[in-house]
């Protein structure tokens, strides 16, 4: 008998194995994408190989560090249009798929939502049609829930299945630190360490409304719904609206010139604005990233009233700008335009949350 099921559709090593199918000579070396491939230059991996990661290599690492690591490592450039077109294949043959309804999380995930009676069968025919088009491998988790179909994920890489359900999530999970939910970073679990949740089992156990009081009356009980794995159970197609859009620069020199300061904030509100332009909606808040040297980061945000008049963001990304700490070098400065919402757009945070 059919049963519905979500199931967590991962490409391993998406953006290596990308480059792999190009340089096919690359197979089996650790093998390093970031910035413009050049280690002397400031920038962070985006992804690293297996082989490379095996050296302590992950993506967010600094490139001249994760060189150091792996000196024989093959550092590449990389290549946005490259991994749309090979992810654009990937979500075509998972919709090709009878009977799927697909929701893409991004250029290497998505979730799919099929009724079958044997979700791991299925689970392997979409491995195998993945593999026949592409040529790319990826994992599957299988759910009852979205939560639970993408912790299912981890347990099966690389180019595996697993299976994680209400009946077997306390079994598999309940002893691992809280960190390990999707949802919850390193300072979330830290803050549910200081009210003695250090487990999954602890804060599936964890009375929602106690969680008030640190994390706010939505944020709290949804941090309890995550422990326990629940939350919504239906795989949703409406296609994504972003809420914002945003640039970011490094600088292979520390901007210091407050002058220069502004120069580079007035180019970012330009770019972004471009994008915001191309979606047609008025902006309604503003974040500027800063970090400093060495390697500290710092935002700063606001609301503004609601507005498509570029002149007026740029006022206020200059404004925000004026927060920036006068006299401490600069390597890196980012901004963020959120934009107000279509009525018909998929609602919610995240797709963990109940009633995505």
């Amino acid at each position: 008998m059919s049963e519905p099921w979500v199931l967590h559709v991962d490409l391993d090593q998406f953006i290596a194995a990308v480059e792999v199918l190009r340089r096919p000579e690359l197979a089996g070396k650790p093998l390093i994408v970031g910035g413009r491939g050049d280690p002397t230059e400031r920038a962070v991996v985006s992804t690293a190989s297996y082989e490379a990661r095996a050296f302590g290599v992950g993506s967010g690492m600094p490139l001249r560090i994760a060189a150091r690591k792996v000196p024989d490592a093959v550092i590449l450039p990389v290549d946005h249009e490259a991994y749309l077109e090979a992810s654009e294949k990937v979500m075509a043959v998972l919709r090709s798929q009878p009977g799927t309804t697909v929701q893409v999380l991004g250029w290497d995930e998505a979730f799919v939502g099929v009724e079958t009676p044997d979700p791991e069968a299925f689970a392997r025919q979409l491995q195998e049609a993945v593999l026949v088009e592409t040529r790319l491998h990826c994992s599957v988790g299988i759910g009852d829930t979205l939560v639970r179909a993408k912790v299912a994920t981890s347990f099966g890489k690389p180019a595996g299945v697993f299976r994680l359900t209400e009946k077997n999530w306390l079994d598999v999970m309940g002893s691992r630190p809280t960190v390990e939910l999707w949802g919850v970073g390193t300072k979330i679990s830290r803050r549910l360490a200081t009210l003695g949740i250090k487990t999954v089992a602890e804060l599936a156990a964890a009375d929602p409304t106690d969680l008030v009081p640190e994390f706010g009356p939505k944020m709290g009980p949804w941090y309890a719904q995550l422990g326990r794995g629940d939350g919504s159970r239906v795989v949703d197609d409406t296609p994504w609206v972003p809420r914002g859009h945003s640039r970011e620069t490094t600088f292979q020199r520390d901007l210091t010139d407050p002058e220069r300061i502004r120069d580079a904030v007035r180019e970012l509100a330009a770019r972004v604005l471009e994008d915001v332009a191309a979606e047609g909606r008025p902006v309604i808040g503003l974040t500027l990233k800063v970090r400093y040297a060495p390697f500290t980061t710092r935002t700063y945000a606001r609301k503004i009233p609601e507005t498509s008049d570029a002149a007026k963001v740029l006022a206020r990304a200059l404004d925000l700008a004026a927060k920036i700490e006068p006299g401490q070098p600069i390597r890196l400065l980012g901004l963020r335009a959120e934009m107000t919402m279509p009525e018909d757009s998929r609602q919610g945070h995240t797709p963990t949350r109940s009633g995505w």
